[in-house]
C-alpha cells in the first residue's frame, strides 16, 4: 500500500518534508540544550554517574536520528558542513560516554567541554 501524501510528486510533499525538518531541528535544539545543561550533574555519586550516562546515550540517539533527517533535507551546500560537524560531535559524545563509564571526573569534564563547544557550533550552523 502506498500513501499519496508521501509520494514526491504529491502537491503537499514539500510541506510535509519542511514540517519534518522543522520538527527535527526543534528536537536537535532541545537535546543540545539538555546536553549542555548536564555539566552541573557531573558528580562522583554512583547513582548520578549512571543517570548521566543514560541521559547522554538517550540524547545522542535522538540527536543522531534528527540530525540524519535534517541533513537529508537541507541544501547540498549545507550537507557537507553539517555531516562533518555531526561526525565530530558523535565522536566527542562517544568519548564523553566512555569517560562517564570509567567515572573519571577530570576526563569527563574535559570531554564534556569538548562536546559542548561542538554542540554550540552545530547550533550556530543549523538552518
Amino acid at each position: 500500500m502506498t500513501y499519496p501524501c508521501f509520494e514526491e510528486d504529491h502537491p503537499g510533499h514539500d510541506k510535509m518534508v519542511d514540517m519534518r525538518s522543522k520538527g527535527s531541528a526543534c528536537r536537535i535544539k532541545k537535546c543540545a540544550s539538555e546536553l549542555l545543561s548536564i555539566g552541573s550533574d557531573l558528580m562522583e555519586d554512583g547513582y548520578s554517574w549512571d543517570l548521566v550516562g543514560r541521559d547522554i546515550r538517550l540524547k545522542s540517539t535522538f540527536l543522531y536520528c534528527d540530525l540524519s533527517q535534517l541533513i537529508s533535507s537541507v541544501q547540498k551546500d549545507q550537507k557537507k558542513a553539517l555531516t562533518e560537524l555531526g561526525n565530530k560531535l558523535f565522536c566527542s559524545i562517544e568519548e564523553l560516554d566512555h569517560a562517564v563509564k570509567i567515572r573519571s571526573i577530570p576526563l569527563t569534564q574535559d570531554r564534556y567541554n569538548e562536546a559542548a563547544v561542538i554542540l554550540q557550533e552545530l547550533m550556530a550552523l543549523m538552518p
